[in-house]
């Protein structure tokens, strides 16, 4: 096998270290902003994707083809984000006789369209939301059934995109004609659909991992309920609310979930949980995720190994009843935004640069060696940091003491003065939520953590 990677940054990098350690050759691509990227300067071989917009390079399915066939690559992997939920992609590289290291195109137009993805969870007896699809007339008319307070969503949405809470009929007209406009522009369908909105939700995701053999297990949980803006920025395994039954339950329905759509290679279920913990099947991720070292942390898999070895033919290695979670595993999203201005993003030069280190530290970014850039063409986060303990006191304490004790954050990216994160001390069981247009805006254990300022690490998987 020589594999290409089709992306960039810190995934790119995390890809090439377990292909590294596998003996396989890697080709990176490259758009002329990161041209002198660490991705590009640690392949074997990188091809320059011509154009200056993402259209015309990382999302240039033919241009990425041909660099494959120029390098000789026999299989692609597409990282999360770009092409990698894009079935036209997965099927361009089966024309071509490239293995795509990711799910099949049938199974990712089964779970991209959220409407249809309910569908499949309704049939099969997993809980979903009271729910609303149809036209915007229809909906008018019959958001009754759902109640107040309702979230309208964009049907191939995600990232947080697309998504409005209605309190009062008042609002749904024009939150409904906002939503739609905002869905066409992002995703290219402006279909929406309304559901009812789970007040102070925890959202917990079930890691699935499926072989071309009809094998399929979960390697638990990650709690993501830690966001800004409907964007997750904190994630932890295992979760510190469910019990060892309702973990059960999600990990059978998110396996029963994936079994059904015959879905093999890594994917992620995510569920929507309340105060009871009732669980509500919310949507399917068809790709590795942003958190996935918390799973590989607190279960010892490489979950990009596996989809190299699963998309090469081979059977899972383990059972359900190998897998176990070990410790507990915390990861810190880190973005070049600005603290002081709304958290927006906030491209420019890094002078000084000092990655936490250490004993269970982990970080995952773009490895930036000495002065760097942060251009705005590219999503903010630029890297995690991850620690593991034995509890979860454990890698929270040592979270805090690698975030104020090895480096600081720029204040204002392209200065020279530095601002340290704060500390919070309040009670780890504390839920802090605030009421606003956020869908599950709690830090718990985090104290305000998670508005903490962006930074730059860069370090190992």
């Amino acid at each position: 096998m020589k594999l290409l990677i089709a992306n960039r940054g810190e995934i790119a990098l995390r890809i090439q270290k377990t292909a590294r350690r596998m003996s396989i050759p890697v080709v990176a691509v490259y758009s002329y902003h990161d041209r002198d990227a660490q991705h590009v300067l640690q392949a074997g071989e990188a091809v320059l994707l011509p154009g200056e917009n993402l259209s015309e390079t990382y999302l240039n399915i033919e241009a990425i083809l041909a660099a494959a066939k120029k390098t000789g690559a026999t299989a692609i992997h597409p990282g999360y984000g770009f092409l990698s939920e894009n079935p036209l992609f997965s099927e361009a590289c089966e024309r071509e006789g490239i293995a795509f290291i990711g799910p099949s195109a049938a199974s990712v137009r089964a779970m991209g369209n959220k409407i249809a993805a309910r569908e499949v969870a309704v049939n099969l007896g997993v809980p979903v939301t009271t729910g609303v699809t149809g036209e915007p007339d229809y909906l008018l008319a019959n958001y009754d059934k759902v109640g107040f307070p309702m979230l309208i969503k964009a049907a191939a949405g995600g990232g947080g995109k697309g998504m409005r809470i209605v309190r009062t009929p008042g609002e749904l007209e024009q939150a409904l004609e906002n939503t739609s406009r905002e869905a066409l522009n992002y995703f290219g369908d402006g279909t929406v659909y309304i559901e009812h909105f789970i007040e102070g939700p925890r959202h917990i995701e079930i890691q699935v991992l499926g072989d071309k053999h009809g094998n399929m297990v979960h390697l638990f949980e990650r709690e993501c309920s830690a966001q800004r803006r409907h964007q997750k920025i904190i994630e932890e395994a295992p979760s510190p609310a469910l019990t060892p039954e309702v973990r059960k339950k999600m990990g059978e329905s998110a396996v029963l979930l994936a079994s059904s759509i015959d879905y093999y290679s890594a994917g992620t279920i995510e569920f929507l949980v309340d105060k009871d913990l009732n669980y509500y099947f919310l949507e399917m991720n068809t790709r590795i995720q942003v958190e996935h070292p918390v799973t590989e942390m607190t279960t010892g898999v490489d979950l990009v190994e596996e989809q190299i070895r699963i998309a090469n033919g081979e059977k899972l290695r383990f059972k359900q009843s190998d897998l176990v979670q070990k410790g507990h595993a915390i990861e810190c999203r880190i973005y070049a935004e600005d603290p002081f201005n709304n958290f927006m993003p906030s491209p420019g030069k890094i002078y000084l640069y000092r990655e936490p280190a250490g004993q269970h530290i982990r970080v995952d970014s773009m490895e930036i060696k000495g002065k760097g850039m942060i251009h705005s063409a590219f999503d903010p986060m630029i890297g995690k940091l991850i620690t593991r303990g034995e509890t979860r006191e454990d890698a929270r304490s040592l979270m805090i003491h690698g975030h104020s004790n090895q480096y600081p954050f720029p204040e204002r990216t392209g200065t020279a003065r530095f601002v340290y994160p704060q500390r919070h001390h309040h009670p780890v069981h504390r839920r802090r939520t605030r009421k606003s247009d956020r869908t599950c805006e709690k830090a718990e254990g985090f104290g305000r953590s998670a508005d903490s300022p962006a930074g730059r690490i860069a370090g190992e998987p």
